[in-house]
């Protein structure tokens, strides 16, 4: 066995933790400089807390699944002020919700009210960035479940270098690299929001406030608006849409059997993100073809002023400030219109709808 040579241990431990003080120090510092903040990661397991909620005895609550704009735009602290309760987050970013809706339809401890959000490119190609999640749920061990508290409590809520945009791995990962001859480059989605312990959202201030910032999210958009050697055949793109259609229906006949008020919400979108949503998924071949096959109501922003003229930075999200203003809107028109005292429900047709 070979002996090992006497050091000055402590001195050594000591330069140790002082070397590792000073980089992440310095890696901290360097962030928030860039205008990074505490956020709690929008992770699986954050997820998972709030699905539970339901299945723990709060089944009667509303509940909120979308994709990103219905998850930045409607602020629960808002709607807990106007009707007495916090909603229930469930959107995830970037996810089609139909996988989470047919979860719920199935589930006879959900006995409140869903609101379902359409982002059209997202709604109807059944693309799901997170499409895990209602996986996930069933199979989360303890040790995931005690490692997401941990983080949570102790870590994200503190560090801003712990926002996963900002890791070393994936820092370097998005250099500018010599790109591959004959590979298509795409630029990931930057960081657009920030995250609170129950899932409450809203658009980084960055992105309303760096022009630069504002423009590479933009940018990032745009490479979605032109056509790609990767872009399934128009056909196979309609019988996608039909698809994602023919499976919402099923699921929400299943709600609307036991009772539950369901609720279709199209979100603003402005400027080029409009425009290709609207020639890509005109609204009467989706929108209304969807509101057709369920039954159920829908709310387009289109059809109201008051959810109209708000500020999207990035065509897609709106600002924080606005995204309070526009919950107050919308939960005025669903208590007057589909779910207060007297109102209409699925037989309401706004007065301007097309």
């Amino acid at each position: 066995m070979r002996p090992v040579p006497e050091q000055p241990w402590g001195r050594i431990l000591l330069g140790v933790l002082a070397l590792l003080t000073l980089l992440v120090g310095g890696w901290e510092w360097y962030w928030r400089a860039y205008g990074v903040r505490p956020s709690i990661g929008n992770t699986l397991g954050l997820w998972a807390i709030q699905r539970r909620r339901i299945d723990a005895g709060e089944g009667n609550a509303t509940v909120l699944i979308g994709a990103s704009r219905l998850y930045f735009d409607i602020q629960l602290p808002v709607w807990e002020r106007l009707d007495g309760r916090r909603p229930i987050q469930l959107s995830f970013e970037g996810t089609s919700p139909l996988t989470a809706v047919e979860d719920l339809a199935v589930d006879p401890k959900f006995t409140g009210r869903l609101i379902i959000g359409v982002a059209p490119d997202v709604f109807f190609s059944g693309f799901a960035y997170r499409a895990g999640a209602v996986r996930y749920v069933r199979k989360e061990s303890p040790s995931q479940r005690i490692g997401q508290w941990l983080s949570m409590h102790f870590i994200e809520p503190y560090f801003a270098f712990d926002d996963p945009d900002y890791a070393l791995q994936t820092v370097l990962a998005r250099q500018p690299w010599p790109k591959r001859p004959g590979k298509a480059w795409f630029v990931s989605v930057r960081k657009l929001a920030q995250t609170e312990a129950d899932r409450n959202s809203y658009l980084w201030s960055k992105v309303e406030t760096d022009p630069q910032y504002r423009e590479m999210a933009r940018s990032i958009w745009r490479q979605d608006f032109q056509p790609s050697a990767g872009d399934p055949p128009p056909e196979e793109a309609r019988k996608t849409e039909k698809e994602q259609i023919d499976r919402m229906g099923k699921a929400v006949a299943k709600l609307r059997a036991r009772g539950i008020n369901v609720l279709f919400v199209r979100m603003p979108s402005a400027g080029e993100y409009l425009a290709y949503e609207n020639r890509e998924f005109p609204r009467a071949r989706t929108w209304d073809a969807l509101l057709a096959a369920t039954g159920a109501p829908g709310i387009h922003f289109e059809d109201y002023p008051q959810l109209q003229g708000y500020y999207l930075p990035e065509w897609s999200h709106m600002t924080r400030s606005e995204a309070e203003r526009f919950t107050t809107a919308l939960y005025g028109i669903i208590a007057h219109d589909f779910w207060g005292p007297g109102a209409a429900g699925s037989a309401h047709t706004p007065s301007s709808a097309r």
